[in-house]
């Protein structure tokens, strides 16, 4: 849903597709991974240069730092049992790929 309202506005467009890549790795992160565009294709494009690293700042100061708190609070509540320890090591997954999301793509894990 945050993923359409930014596309809709000129100034959230890019981080549209930032929020489309944590939307579908956080309703399926188990056999996935995040990893660079660039190490992934083999050539630079909009997101993994000097803009990605500028669109990645801005990510973090106005919603990256909240995405991993609530992460990082949902994986030590989780960790708490031994049924939610897969679960919780998925949030700390989660967490990470909040921080900076722009530039990264999902693939399977091997």
């Amino acid at each position: 849903m945050v993923g359409v309202l930014m596309a809709v506005t000129i100034i959230g467009l890019p981080w549209s597709r930032a929020c489309f890549t944590l939307g579908s790795f956080s309703c399926w992160p188990f056999g996935r991974r995040l990893v660079d565009r660039k190490s992934l294709t083999g050539r630079d494009d909009i997101g993994t240069g000097a803009l990605g690293l500028i669109g990645n700042v801005i990510w973090l100061v106005c919603a990256g730092w909240h995405l991993a708190l609530v992460h990082l609070t949902l994986a030590l509540g989780l960790a708490v049992t031994i049924i939610g320890i897969p679960f919780a090591l998925q949030h700390f997954k989660l967490a990470l790929a909040s921080l900076a999301p722009i530039g990264m793509a999902v693939v399977k894990s091997d």
